[in-house]
């Protein structure tokens, strides 16, 4: 006499898991970015990053178009380059010292593929671009912070 099951009927188990955490950089992004302009001076640049504690940001045309990013290394250049002549910091303007040609990351990829992104790009930040406007930015940081925030579920 075999040992009886009061169990009942068991559910079906399904291998493949569904996952349910978010994973794409839209996600995890900066939605609300401070923007520069190419004809804001660098010195005004350099008050707003200490003034909403940020070490960068996009650089955007009258039409809201991303025109190039301006960081704290940027700023480095203007820093240097008014020792080495012994002046003082002049009101140069951001589109002297912006990087120009902008490497960008779209909305809707997961936040792997922008850990690959910034593991073969040497940035820290990444506009997000949506249909070519600007939707937001990643950074490393917000990236390690989704990766904590999924250390539970199995990739």
């Amino acid at each position: 006499m075999g040992i009886k099951s009061f169990q009942g009927p068991r559910a079906k188990v399904d291998v493949k898991k569904e996952y349910d955490a978010p994973i794409l950089v839209s996600d995890y992004m900066t939605k609300k970015l401070v923007t520069f302009k190419p004809d804001q001076s660098i010195l005004e640049v350099m008050e707003l990053f200490t003034k909403h504690n940020i070490s960068g940001g996009p650089v955007m045309d009258d039409n809201g178009f991303l025109v190039g990013i301006i960081s704290e290394a940027d700023c480095m250049k203007q820093i240097s380059e008014s020792r080495y002549f012994n002046q003082p910091i002049l009101d140069k303007s951001v589109e002297k010292f912006m990087t120009k040609e902008v490497e960008t990351i779209p909305h809707d990829i997961s936040i792997f593929d922008a850990a690959s992104i910034f593991d073969k790009h040497n940035r820290r930040r990444l506009p997000v671009m949506k249909d070519g406007i600007l939707v937001g930015q990643i950074s490393r940081k917000d990236i390690v912070i989704a990766a904590l925030k999924l250390t539970g579920h199995n990739w």
